[in-house]
């Protein structure tokens, strides 16, 4: 799937409301059609037809692995509203509007631009023609280059380390799963036996190992077993993943292994920084955005080169929670992001700096 994407949507009904359809274009940036869809919604009014155009779109476009789209609507409210220059109103509108708004926020980069509708052909014969055929109407294009060389690369060979729900797991697994994500987990290990995350693996089918600290008599032991582990697994890259717990990295990993951190490091971060300690903290300290950060890791604590940083906004009278939630959407995006940098071989490091080729 191409990275960068070009999305073409439209929305109609006869009558306003009568019966309504969405149509959408996805494409490489090349302009190939990667994915068409004209969907009908029955009855509904223009501007929900519209709204739910972008919605599948931007909804498909996560499912391909898209990392940044740009999108062009010949709808000037909806795209005024969608960049914030007019408010939305409508109740339904505002559900829709937030779904939107949501998703869009877990790409790297997006944008959305109004275009006249003798422009937007290809969405508009989409619509029409799930109108007048009061079903569905989808293609999906041959495969692309990018979809070839990576058909042609073996899938880099992950292990994950959990300490809590296994949230982070479950999100690197849907990527993989939704073929966005050329890799395998060959290994979870969890430093808690009820960890929630254990059994969610187990259900994944996934070789899951118990390694608790407080089983060895220090850490040069407890490091060890993981090390042992991870080499059987043949692991070309660890994932940390809500992992609490800190261990010496052996040589052998150097440079193998990532973190995520739910605040833009080097701020809100050390020993103890960790859950809603992070987000109370940011809160506390009157930040207007926060985010997450992958970094490769070294001996210390939220230590090592930052791969990709992701922000988000602090709104007024968020609580640690709310605020956990808008981070959460944005590491969404950026850990399968690094992972697959580093399966393509474009991360250098220079000292605590890393490159991006």
């Amino acid at each position: 799937m191409a990275e960068v994407v070009i999305i073409y949507t439209d929305g109609g009904s006869r009558g306003n409301p009568g019966p309504a359809a969405a149509g959408f274009v996805i494409q490489d940036k090349s302009g190939k059609d990667i994915y068409a869809k004209g969907q009908f919604l029955g009855e509904a009014t223009n501007n929900v037809a519209e709204y739910t155009a972008l919605l599948l779109a931007v909804e498909k476009a996560r499912e391909l692995g898209a990392v940044d789209v740009k999108v062009f609507s010949d709808s000037e409210l909806m795209v005024r509203q969608i960049t914030g220059r007019y408010k939305v109103k409508n109740e339904t509108l505002k559900t829709i509007h937030s779904k939107c708004i949501k998703i869009l926020n877990e790409f790297d980069d997006w944008s959305i631009e109004h275009l006249l509708r003798n422009k937007n052909a290809q969405a508009d014969e989409l619509v029409n023609k799930a109108l007048d055929k009061k079903g569905d109407v989808e293609y999906l294009s041959t495969k692309t280059s990018a979809d070839t060389d990576s058909k042609q690369q073996a899938p880099i060979k992950l292990a994950v380390l959990i300490s809590g729900s296994g949230t982070t797991m479950l999100n690197i697994l849907k990527y993989i799963k939704a073929g966005s994500l050329n890799a395998e987990i060959k290994l979870v290990i969890s430093s808690r036996s009820k960890a929630g995350g254990v059994e969610k693996a187990k259900k994944a089918g996934l070789n899951v190992k118990i390694i608790r600290k407080k089983d060895f008599p220090d850490i040069a032991s407890f490091s060890e077993q993981i090390k042992k582990e991870l080499l059987a697994s043949g692991a070309d890259l660890v994932i940390q993943g809500g992992w609490l717990c800190l261990w010496k990295i052996p040589k052998e990993f150097k440079g193998r292994v990532m973190n995520i951190h739910p605040a833009l490091l080097p701020s809100f971060g050390g020993k103890g920084m960790w859950g809603h300690h992070v987000h109370q903290a940011v809160i506390d300290a009157g930040c207007k955005v926060s985010g997450c950060t992958v970094h490769f890791c070294t001996n210390e604590y939220d230590d090592g080169p930052i791969i990709i940083q992701k922000t988000c906004p602090v709104e007024a009278g968020d609580s640690p929670e709310d605020l956990a939630e808008r981070v959460f959407q944005t590491e969404c995006a950026a850990y399968p992001k690094a992972i697959k940098l580093f399966a393509q071989g474009r991360i250098t490091i220079k000292g605590k700096v890393t490159k991006i080729s």
